[in-house]
């Protein structure tokens, strides 16, 4: 069975590799330390920092893993199309209809989604209403108050 593709706009792509690299030449270097500090104090049995070293190390060494997978199953998103069409890397502004409230958020790809930043996911209700969808498209996006309208204004090319 083949990994799901990773999509990923280039500068999520190197926040990941950036991240990888730090826990690799960083964390794992002070954890290493810490466990040598544990393992000099004697017996292992009682040890709770060596237990609480170990664990932390488990658990590092499954975040590393987790990122070299989607380092390498990505897919470098370019630049959000040709600016006509939603498509992933498209920031898009647009209106509630009810509210007459406008909303710009940038399309990506489910590992970089972000709300608080207006990343939201090409997975995620409103992002898979809006791909594919032109200036002055009417989408519907099924919410848990009910079915939101929203009305496309402008597609800003990647």
């Amino acid at each position: 069975m083949s990994e799901k593709k990773v999509m990923l706009t280039q500068d999520g792509y190197d926040k990941l590799v950036e991240k990888l690299d730090y826990l690799i030449s960083v964390r794992r270097l002070e954890l290493a330390d810490r466990l040598k500090t544990a393992i000099a104090q004697g017996d292992l049995s009682e040890n709770s920092e060596y237990d609480d070293a170990k664990d932390e190390q488990a658990r590092l060494e499954g975040e590393i893993l987790e990122l070299e997978n989607k380092i390498k199953n990505s897919e470098i998103i370019q630049g959000g199309g040709d600016g006509n069409i939603i498509s992933i890397g498209s920031t898009v502004v647009i209106q509630d209809i009810e509210f007459k409230e406008d909303e710009t958020y940038m399309i990506v790809g489910s590992t970089e989604a972000d709300p608080d930043n207006n990343k939201i996911s090409d997975e995620s209700p409103v992002g898979a209403a809006l791909i594919g969808k032109t200036v002055g498209d009417v989408v519907q996006v099924h919410a848990p108050a009910g079915i939101i309208e929203y009305e496309v204004l402008e597609i800003k090319k990647g």
